[in-house]
């Protein structure tokens, strides 16, 4: 990107040209350039080659410049004729001040060069201020999108800022762009598009399987009726030869294509995992999170791409080819086994039908008994202080149970369906024996063909057979895949969003309406504020005010009914999440850290994370002197349920999670509750850094100590505002209707 550098500025300062102040002693980009430049053995050629291309620079301008004087001189008959003008003249038409510097002729292109640089200093001064800073450009994959080099015929645009600005502002100049959506319905097709592929290989290698197969019925046909009558000694050996490399390469044809099932499994719930993890995180904002379950679901997935199932499958297609067989055999045998089939493929439908809505019921249960699974592993310290357990488990119990009922009804038909077709095949082979018998006596048929007509047709009947009985695992997966379809293509996370500006802060709630789902209570009823950027507000009101609700749908955890919430202007849905997520600070109620050392804790479980990072968010939420005072450190390891921490240490270290990055909007909900005297010294001293630093902060807290720190207050009472304004006329206002902050009551009854 290159710099408007006055035209009269000498070569030797275009270096710092910049205003930058860059002592000799400090090893920049600048001298070091200038001292590999200045070394004796490059120097020479250094200077050459410049000369070289400015010369080319030089010429190329100066016929343009010829070029569009003759156009012009054309155009205009009083036109001065450049070309016209002696060389003389043309050094008279100099600025003065050129004359009079003693430049000779080898510096004219330099001269040149700076005239090329120089790109309409008025027009683009005064589009210079509204250009936005900081920007980066990021391409699908969350990558910076490198600028593209301009000649110097094109215009610059510069964002300023430093040497990480990226180009900003209009023509040709990379401004924010558009982020493509991360697309989960293309990593859903990518993944059934390698599905498909590797079965495709696997079909190659199941024809060939079953084309071997018919190696054993083909040698005891040909026992029977040539070497049994020959009594051939050499025609059993080069049989026995033949058919027993035939049964090798059969086995490893089976195996190889087992082995690639496996790793299509693999390799489809590789693509898959992260795509429906991002997807049910995202959809749990407006669920239970039952939507974490879809991971199941591709174990469930994976789990039927290596079953014996899919094998029957893919061994249908082949059962033509056996039946063909049977039907060169004798017609009598072929027919029989045509309609065994058939009767096979109603018994299939009819399993279907009968299964489906008991495994629908058994799989929906199943779903709720995880979930309470879960939700016992989360509270498994209340449930053994309280003596919950026997209350817990009859619960999961009563879930399991339902789902455990569904799942014997639908086994139980699918086992019914299974002895069927199993006994319709067994007979079929009876009855193919005795018919074939009959046609040997009657001398149409031989002993062997009898046989191998008999293998044939269990080896056709098979992979139907094989269908009934995985039927159910069939049924469970296509279930799963479908709900694992449907979480990916519809995940708001596949609508495209513009990549922003870095907030400043500023705050705008529109008629803010909260309905919780299923229920018919207003949580939030038409709040309405706005905060200046580093505007710092307290959100006060009694218990089931919905305070902590309005906190949650300030940083988007939990989406409106209705109305909006917009940062720097725009609607909190409208923003990239990624992007959000890394311009804002949360601290909840319910602190939670994450299995891990605090030093990962602190930095969001980033690997990108810097430790410089972190010891700034450390040293902001003044929480580094009890991190210090840890017997590791930043290094000490906490557990899911927090330990070795205490509640307060870990909602200090919450709180340093909360302002990591540098953010530009903090909620914090209720950030005292488990403080003592020094964490709230250190809070309030947090409190101050974050308005020092221009972060608008929302406190929700209870406790009158932390209303010193804030410039506004919000009362809520019963979802609705009561009071909003300055800290100063808000506390005046509750004085003048008798309600005490102290007492940390702020009834509705104390308003009026």
């Amino acid at each position: 990107m290159s710099e408007i550098i006055p035209a009269s500025t000498p070569m030797w300062q275009w270096q710092q040209s910049d205003g930058l102040s860059r002592p000799a002693n400090q090893g920049d980009g600048y001298s070091a350039g200038r001292d590999r430049l200045s070394h004796p053995g490059r120097l020479a050629v250094t200077e050459a080659l410049i000369d070289q291309l400015v010369l080319e620079v030089f010429t190329t301008v100066d016929n343009e410049r010829r070029e569009h004087s003759v156009v012009e001189a054309q155009e205009s008959p009083n036109a001065v004729n450049v070309n016209a003008i002696p060389a003389s003249t043309e050094t008279d038409l100099k600025p003065e001040e050129d004359q009079l510097s003693g430049a000779d002729e080898p510096q004219k292109p330099f001269e040149r060069q700076e005239e090329v640089l120089i790109e309409e200093p008025a027009r683009k001064e005064s589009n210079e201020g509204s250009r936005l800073k900081g920007m980066v450009p990021m391409d699908e994959d969350g990558v910076p999108v490198e600028a593209r080099k301009r000649t110097p015929a094109e215009p610059a645009a510069t964002a300023g800022g430093g040497p990480r600005s990226q180009p900003a502002g209009g023509g040709d100049g990379v401004f924010h762009k558009r982020l493509g959506p991360i697309d989960f319905a293309a990593c859903l097709k990518a993944g059934l598009n390698a599905v498909r592929k590797n079965l495709a290989i696997v079909m190659l290698f199941t024809v060939a399987t079953n084309v071997l197969v018919l190696a054993i019925p083909i040698y005891l046909f040909q026992i029977s009726d040539r070497v049994m009558t020959s009594r051939s000694l050499d025609t059993l050996v080069m049989l026995t030869v033949v058919i027993v490399a035939a049964v090798i390469l059969q086995a490893v044809f089976d195996a190889i294509r087992r082995f690639i099932l496996m790793r299509t499994a693999v390799e489809f719930a590789a693509q898959l995992g992260a795509p429906i993890l991002s997807a049910a995180a995202r959809a749990s904002l407006y669920s239970n999170g039952r939507e974490y379950q879809t991971l199941g679901d591709l174990q469930q997935v994976r789990s039927f791409l290596v079953s014996r199932t899919l094998l029957a499958f893919l061994d249908a297609p082949i059962a033509p080819l056996f039946v063909l067989a049977v039907f060169l055999i004798h017609p009598h045998l072929g027919f029989i086994v045509v309609l065994t089939g058939l009767l096979l493929l109603a018994f299939t439908l009819l399993n279907q039908r009968a299964t489906v809505k008991p495994f629908g019921e058994a799989n929906a249960s199943q779903v709720k008994a995880n979930l309470h699974l879960e939700s016992m592993s989360r509270n498994s310290q209340i449930i053994n202080a309280l003596a919950m357990i026997p209350e817990a488990v009859q619960i999961w119990g009563r879930d399991t149970a339902g789902s455990l009922k569904a799942q014997v009804i639908a086994q139980d038909r699918n086992i019914v369906f299974a002895a069927l077709s199993k006994a319709s095949r067994l007979l079929t082979q009876v009855g193919m024996l005795g018919w074939g018998a009959y046609l040997a006596i009657e001398g149409e048929i031989t002993g062997g063909m009898v046989i191998a007509a008999s293998i044939i047709a269990g080896r056709a009947l098979a992979p139907i057979e094989g269908a009934i009985e995985g039927w159910s695992q069939y049924s469970q997966s296509r279930s799963a895949f479908e709900r694992i379809s449907t979480l990916l293509k519809s995940s708001p996370l596949n609508l495209e969003r513009l990549n922003l500006p870095r907030p400043e802060g500023r705050l705008d709630v529109e008629r803010l309406l909260y309905v919780p789902q299923g229920t018919k209570r207003v949580v939030l009823n038409g709040i309405s504020f706005a905060l200046a950027p580093g505007d710092s507000l307290a959100v006060i009101g009694n218990s089931g005010a919905g305070k902590t609700t309005l906190g949650k749908t300030l940083v988007g955890s939990i989406l409106p009914t209705s109305g909006s919430v917009r940062l720097d202007l725009m609607d909190l849905r409208n923003w990239d999440q990624r992007q959000f997520g890394e311009s804002i600070g949360y601290l909840p109620q319910d602190v939670q850290l994450f299995p891990g050392s605090i030093k990962a804790n602190i930095a969001r479980m980033r690997d990108d994370a810097t430790d410089e990072q972190i010891y700034e968010a450390a040293k902001l939420a003044d929480v580094h002197e009890m991190i210090a005072n840890l017997p590791h450190g930043y290094e000490t390891v906490v557990a899911a349920d927090g330990s070795p921490l205490s509640g307060g240490q870990k909602q200090r270290i919450a709180l340093a999670r909360a302002f990591f990055g540098n953010p530009r909007l903090v909620v914090l909900d209720e950030p005292n509750s488990n403080l003592d005297s020094a964490g709230d010294a250190a809070l309030l001293r947090a409190l101050q850094h974050a308005k020092e630093n221009k972060i608008t902060v929302i406190t929700i807290t209870q406790r009158p100590s932390l209303l010193d720190m804030v410039d506004k207050i919000l009362l809520l009472v019963n979802g609705t505002v009561a009071l909003f304004g300055t800290r100063k006329d808000v506390l005046q206002a509750l004085t003048s209707r008798g309600v005490t902050i102290e007492g940390g009551a702020f009834g509705h009854h104390q308003l009026h």
